[in-house]
């Protein structure tokens, strides 16, 4: 029990979305759902913060391999995803890249071009999705819309958070795309005087986020309808926080934008009713893809 009491707080904490989206899944499947989610906000924890914990850090990744070799170490978040991750088949390359990606949180403040950012996202978001096809048993056909989906949503987060993002030192966007837009930096002293100039900024990031996420929704046709639920509730989420953004691009320096619990738990219980079809599209990103067509034409 002390287990499953731990990273339901660790959970609850850590993300208004995942937490109530995954609640729907099967117990079995919610469970182990949250032993991931525990390492990886515990570790995410360590480079988030300000002043960053090194120390912290590096000591996760020591009792992890030591973990990994057999030993009990004491640190139930730890332990629990080191059998977690042999009892799934978690490739040990996959992990690695996880650990490399939040070493870079503590080294890395710019990135360059997109091939940067995305080696950044493999180990953030993209192996997270890879752990999930795991978890919930999925083909190895559906692992690259699984990478997709880790991806999208680590995008969205990018966007929502740049103001956080940059009171930690961070731009997780190529700086070759903020220049092309006529943009030095995204700080709001700057953007504000170019407002223009920052909404295409950002309205390119999302038409990239609907790219991804489309690739992603490809591969709901391999998810049971019954783990479905929960992972379009989430995607859902995302396509709502994408919106409000797309709307009011400013509104990423006044606050953090996330849906309600309300929300979350109306969408959870609208996708419980929807039985039609087992291929989504979202009307968010069906929208920005008519409109960029329109603008093309």
């Amino acid at each position: 029990m002390i287990i499953d009491k731990t990273f339901f707080s660790i959970f609850r904490k850590g993300s208004r979305t995942y937490f109530y989206s995954s609640l729907f899944f099967p117990t079995h499947i919610r469970r182990e759902v949250f032993i991931l989610y525990g390492f990886v906000r515990k570790t995410d924890n360590y480079v988030d913060i300000k002043p960053q914990n090194r120390e912290g850090f590096y000591e996760l990744k020591e009792k992890y391999y030591q973990a990994k070799e057999g030993k009990e170490t004491g640190d139930i978040i730890i332990d629990s995803f080191v059998r977690l991750a042999e009892r799934k088949g978690f490739q040990y390359e996959w992990i690695e890249a996880f650990l490399h990606s939040m070493e870079l949180d503590l080294t890395k403040k710019h990135y360059n071009t997109l091939d940067d950012v995305l080696e950044y996202i493999y180990g953030s978001a993209e192996v997270i999705g890879l752990m999930m096809a795991k978890i919930i048993g999925l083909p190895k056909e559906s692992f690259t819309h699984a990478k997709y989906l880790g991806r999208a949503m680590q995008y969205i987060n990018f966007i929502r958070d740049i103001d956080e993002d940059l009171d930690l030192g961070r731009v997780y966007f190529p700086q070759t795309e903020i220049q092309q837009h006529g943009l030095e930096n995204l700080t709001y002293e700057h953007v504000k005087q170019r407002p223009d100039q920052f909404s295409r900024f950002i309205k390119t990031q999302l038409e990239r986020y609907c790219d991804w996420q489309k690739e992603a929704e490809e591969g709901y046709v391999f998810i049971p309808k019954r783990y479905l639920i929960s992972i379009k509730t989430a995607s859902e989420m995302y396509h709502w926080t994408a919106e409000q953004i797309m709307r009011h691009p400013f509104i990423l320096y006044d606050m953090k934008v996330k849906p309600m619990i309300s929300k979350i738990l109306l969408t959870v219980f609208s996708n419980l009713i929807d039985t039609i079809g087992t291929k989504f599209s979202t009307s968010f990103c069906n929208r920005t893809a008519h409109t960029h067509e329109n603008s093309s034409e």
